[in-house]
């Protein structure tokens, strides 16, 4: 179950990344599930991790080798984890590292790892190991959509985009993946996001773009409230267009961002289309803010209250649960009596009460949609903050309760 068609681009391949798919038979014998990524030895690499205190060892291990050295490599296993398991699970992170380096020829501190899947399961190291000449010999520029598949876990389809662009003459090419449909929580969730370009990027650009438009879409996204171990979210710039390197001074940075942005929001919104169990693709708006964190403090209150997903699911306009929810986000002095609240362009809330020209049966109108947006204006401010989410059908509970069955 999932909101829209889902159907994956035709991917623009990009020069110097490289990407090759095995089959480890981590979860399920013969599934592809071990990605790498080859990069050009140019290649520039930035990204944003999980926040959660229990970030997993790969995380642990790609945050270290990322500050350490160029990055030539990226190692991806899913069906487990590797989180919540200790000292060992970061000696075993390491020797997949070790393992890919040998064969590669560069250093383990250029091998940076990533894993998703069933938390606190020591990671089959020589499984993933003895999948690694597979990968590394079938490795091209153009299998995007096969690596796609190749990240799932609980998704119930691959998720990408692909752009090209014209900057200043030379065209810029952008491609990404992303994976993720259930613990999905900004900062970060459980989902991991690839996004590589062939444009050539200052080392401080790349990580300004990877941090700012990380902000704005990954972590502008939530299914169930819950921050993962595992996730990441990476961007690597190859260098092979035919353009001047991009400083953040180039008048070509801003069409380059814009561009980028696009594709984030995109793998973003697809992890949201295919949360667990999802039947609505949900927008939450909050305009009128003093404060961008109050902004957050209401959309979040909103896109996690149990009340509000369940409704959605049913298609009832139950308006009160979305002024409940509003009410009890923490917003010290709220003027009830001058925010509004909209359902689409129908206005549930105005002047403290149900609006005077809301009716169910506009509201109905609304709910029956699988896309929706609920609008708040808090009338404070001129802060504005966005956050997408999903509803809560029986098939989330059902998908959770048998997830490692």
């Amino acid at each position: 179950m999932a909101v829209g068609p889902g159907t994956l681009p035709d991917f623009f391949p990009v020069a110097g990344i490289k990407l090759g798919i095995a089959s480890a038979g981590i979860k399920a014998p013969g599934r592809k599930d071990i990605v790498v990524f080859e990069l050009a030895p140019e290649t520039r690499v930035a990204g944003i991790f999980t926040r959660n205190q229990f970030c997993a060892a790969p995380v642990v291990l790609s945050r270290r080798h990322l500050s350490e050295g160029a990055p030539r490599y990226l190692l991806v296993n899913t069906g487990n984890a590797n989180a919540g398991t200790g000292e060992r699970g970061l000696s075993d992170a390491l020797a997949c590292c070790d393992a890919l380096a040998g064969r590669a020829g560069v250093s383990v501190a250029q091998v940076l790892p990533f894993s998703t899947g069933v938390i606190g399961e020591p990671l089959p190291v020589s499984k993933i190991i003895d999948a690694l000449p597979e990968a590394l010999a079938g490795a091209r520029e153009d299998r995007w959509q096969e690596a796609a598949s190749g990240i799932m876990t609980t998704d119930t389809r691959p998720k990408g985009a692909s752009r090209q662009v014209d900057l200043g003459g030379h065209t810029v090419t952008i491609s990404g993946i992303s994976k993720g449909a259930g613990m999905i929580r900004p900062n970060m969730a459980t989902m991991l996001g690839f996004i590589a370009t062939d444009a050539r990027l200052t080392p401080d650009v790349i990580q300004a773009l990877a941090s700012e438009l990380g902000e704005t879409s990954f972590n502008r996204i939530t299914i169930d409230g819950d921050t993962s171990t595992n996730d990441a979210c990476m961007l690597m710039a190859s260098g092979q267009y035919s353009g001047p390197e991009i400083a953040a001074d180039s008048p070509l940075l801003p069409a380059l961002r814009e561009a980028l942005k696009d594709v984030y929001l995109e793998l973003a919104h697809a992890i949201v289309r295919d949360g667990e169990g999802a039947t609505k693709f949900v927008t939450i708006d909050v305009a009128g803010a003093a404060t961008q964190q109050e902004a957050l403090d209401v959309a979040y209150t909103v896109a996690h209250s149990p009340l509000v997903k369940t409704a959605l699911f049913a298609s009832d306009p139950n308006w009160g649960r979305i002024l409940a929810a509003v009410g009890r986000a923490g917003i010290d002095d709220l003027d009830l009596n001058a925010l509004e609240i909209y359902l689409g362009d129908v206005c549930l809330v105005r002047s403290g009460g149900r609006a005077d020209d809301y009716t169910e049966e506009r509201g109905q109108a609304v709910m029956n949609e699988e896309e929706i947006t609920i609008a708040i204006d808090l009338k404070r401010g001129a802060i504005r903050e966005t956050v997408w989410t999903c509803d809560f059908s029986h098939d989330y509970v059902t998908i959770n309760a048998e997830y490692r069955s």
